[in-house]
Formats: C-alpha cells, sequence, structure tokens
C-alpha cells in the first residue's frame, strides 16, 4: 500500500549480491511501485538486462550519454522523475565516488542529479567494509543526510565471515517504505499491545484466546513508519518483531498491566488491541492437575482492567485508543465500552463476520469516538486497517500537541 504506484529507480552496480536486486525488483513490482532500474557496466558482469527488463517491463539504462526515446536525459529524467532512489548493492567503489561527487557513469550521475531521497544499500567483502577509507566515505555521506541501510553479519561470497551482507529485503523494503512516509507521528511515544494472554493452570495447562496479535502487530509496524517511538507489548504470538519497535513480551494479564502501567505516564498514545483475559484461575496449580473423575471445577478470580485503568489515568496529553471484540449488540457494547472506560477511541469489530476474526489477515471495524461512530471500514488488510486507524489518531492528537 505505502509503495504502491510510487516511482522508484534501483541503481545496480557490480557486486556479488547484484543477483538480490532483482529479488528486490521483483518485489517492488508485487507492492505496486513503478519500477526503472539503472546499472553500472560492472553491473552487466554479474546480471544481465533482460532479467530486469522482464521484471519491471521497462528498459534497463545502462549507457549515460543514451536518450530517452521523448528525447529527455536519461539521467536527469530517471532521477528527478523518482520518488526515491535505492542503490543496491552499494558497493565500496559507488559509495566512495557518491561521497566525492564523482558521476562518470549512470548510478553515480543519477545519485547527484536526484531530488528524492538516495538509499545506500552496502555489500561487500568484511575487510574492504572496516576499511577506514569506505568508513569514512559512508559517515560522510551520512553526514549529508543519506539514509543507509546497515549490512548483515554471516558467511560472504568470498568465504569470509562478518559485516558485509547485503541487508535482508525485509529490512530495505521497510527502509524505503518509512522514506516515503508522511513522518505525522516523529517525536511522539506509541505504546501497543497486542495479542492474547495466558492464565496458567498449571505447569502445563493454561486458559487463553483465539487473538492472533496480527492487527496489533500492524499498528505497531505502521506507527514506526510514521515516525513513532513504538513500544510493543505482546502477549504469546506467532508473528515477527516488526522492525524499528521495541517488543516486550509478556504472558498473563497481571504481565501485561504491569509492563503498560509503568511506561503509559511518558507516552502519547496508547493503543490497546491486546485481548486480554478477564478471569484467571484462583488457585493455579503448582503441579499438573490429574484426572481424578469425570468432572473438574475451577474457580476464577477478576484480572485488573488495564484499559479502565488507564481511562483513570489519562491526562490531557494523551490520547487512548481501545479495541472492542464483539459477537452481539456491536454498537451498544462499543459505545458503552468507550464511555466506561474513559477511551478517546474505540475500534469496534464483529468477530462472527468472515474475514473479521481471529486469525485472518483482514479486518472489518467500525470506529467511535466520544460523540458517537465515527466511521466504518470495510474489509480490508489488517496493514490497511492500521493504517485508516492511524490517520483518525493523528487528526485526534494534533490538538493535545500544545498540551
Amino acid at each position: 500500500m505505502i509503495l504502491a504506484g510510487k516511482r522508484i529507480t534501483v541503481g545496480v552496480t557490480g557486486g556479488i549480491a547484484a543477483f538480490k536486486a532483482a529479488e528486490l525488483v521483483s518485489t517492488l513490482v508485487k507492492l505496486g511501485a513503478e519500477v526503472h532500474v539503472a546499472m553500472t557496466s560492472s553491473a552487466l558482469e554479474f546480471i544481465t538486462p533482460l532479467t530486469f527488463e522482464v521484471l519491471t517491463a521497462n528498459r534497463v539504462e545502462t549507457n549515460l550519454f543514451e536518450k530517452s526515446p521523448e528525447g529527455a536525459v536519461l539521467h536527469i529524467d530517471l532521477a528527478q522523475k523518482a520518488d526515491l532512489l535505492v542503490i543496491v548493492p552499494a558497493t565500496a567503489n559507488i559509495i566512495g565516488k557518491a561521497a566525492n561527487g564523482i558521476a562518470d557513469d549512470m548510478v553515480s550521475t543519477l545519485i547527484l542529479a536526484a531530488r528524492c531521497p538516495v538509499l545506500f544499500c552496502p555489500a561487500m567483502n568484511v575487510v574492504m567494509y572496516h576499511n577506514p577509507v569506505v568508513q569514512s566515505n559512508m559517515k560522510r555521506l551520512k553526514e549529508l543526510g543519506y539514509p543507509f541501510v546497515e549490512p548483515g553479519e554471516g558467511r560472504l561470497a568470498c568465504g569470509t565471515s562478518g559485516k558485509g551482507r547485503l541487508a535482508d529485503l525485509d529490512s530495505i523494503i521497510y527502509t524505503m517504505q518509512k522514506l516515503v512516509t508522511p513522518q505525522d507521528l516523529a517525536g511522539l511515544d506509541v505504546l501497543v499491545t497486542a495479542g492474547p494472554t495466558r492464565e496458567p493452570l498449571d505447569p502445563v495447562r493454561y486458559l487463553s484466546n483465539r487473538s492472533s496479535g496480527k492487527m496489533g502487530y500492524a499498528l505497531a509496524k505502521a506507527a514506526a513508519l510514521r515516525g513513532a517511538r513504538v513500544t510493543l507489548i505482546s502477549g504469546p504470538t506467532a508473528l515477527v518483531s516488526p522492525p524499528g519497535v521495541e517488543i516486550i513480551q509478556v504472558q498473563t494479564a497481571e504481565q501485561m498491566f504491569q509492563e503498560v502501567i509503568k511506561r503509559a505516564e511518558k507516552t502519547q498514545i496508547i493503543i490497546k488491541a491486546a485481548a486480554v483475559a478477564d478471569y484467571r484461575p484462583l488457585d493455579a496449580k503448582e503441579q499438573k492437575i490429574k484426572k481424578q473423575g469425570q468432572e473438574m471445577n475451577i474457580e476464577f478470580t477478576q484480572n485488573r482492567d488495564i484499559l479502565a485503568e488507564l481511562g483513570r489515568q489519562k491526562g490531557a496529553h494523551q490520547l487512548l485508543v481501545g479495541f472492542a471484540a464483539e459477537t452481539n449488540d456491536l454498537v451498544q457494547n462499543a459505545i458503552g465500552k468507550l464511555k466506561r472506560k474513559n477511551v478517546d477511541l474505540l475500534v469496534a469489530n464483529d468477530v462472527t463476520q468472515p474475514g473479521a476474526g481471529f486469525d485472518y489477515d483482514t479486518n472489518i471495524v467500525r470506529i467511535f469516538d466520544q460523540n458517537g461512530e465515527l466511521t466504518s471500514l470495510p474489509r480490508l488488510d489488517k496493514q490497511q486497517v492500521a493504517w485508516e486507524i492511524l490517520n483518525i489518531v493523528v487528526k485526534m492528537f494534533n490538538p493535545l500537541r500544545g498540551n
């Protein structure tokens, strides 16, 4: 969604990681971006232009002095029409040229002609990467405002091990998304809760719910992309931690309560997307419960209500967002919860609807504020739902910034 419709120019240089540029280009096209590729003469030794032409359905540019069919100067056209220029792999050579203002091929000339952000994705031998000259060149580019995706560590193509591998695709895509995303949450601390909690019966068994955590993780990722400092407090899930997010893992409702409350006062926006257990067994056994008959009675006690406590503590500088998973009387239950717990915004869904319940990658939500229903969203990917929720959050929070 973020990169859809964006015009992205990919500069491919002469390193063994050039083949990974093909995977990046393929992914960008799948995400809806308009992708153009430029290659250095050294890159042609590792991968052919035909590969990128098939992937992008656009001509690959390699000749600095060639004109476009429309007569435009190619390096100017490619650079100035781009929303983002990404150099992958960024070799020691291209980094050195850029740092010293050298423009003697298509890619190095694009870098100097670009008005858009230029993202460097270094990949090279570990000794080359740590060479003081290369480090000095990278430092200079960073000081000039050029963003980098740090390389990974591991076994390199040359047979050595260390730092120098091209960063993983997810990290590159995330950084690209952030560079084209308005930073309307910059400078703000956002706390998101996600996933279920587990309330132990004994060392073997626990009570939980069907929450996957996908909605909360989508919100955390979206907030980080929009510039926020994000803390994600998560119950047990099978999800990968979103990039750019501090994650705190918890198990029980009480653990989540403690982690949330001790951070709440210094947080401007709190989004309570977790499905927290309302009750826990009064007496969790220290040993495994053995089968003793046909029936077993369990006595429960109520967990502390995190959302209600946040509503009681909420200051003038804070915005509190709650969630309600309902199976009936959605509007009545949602508005009641919003009023009762002093929530600024409440996101409700009917989990009996196809595409809106647990484990789905999509959701169908209705959003309420203190005046009633604010908006109703159709069935959307949860990342899109997160984006729409944050659009409302930003609009509501802006008047609070002065407080």
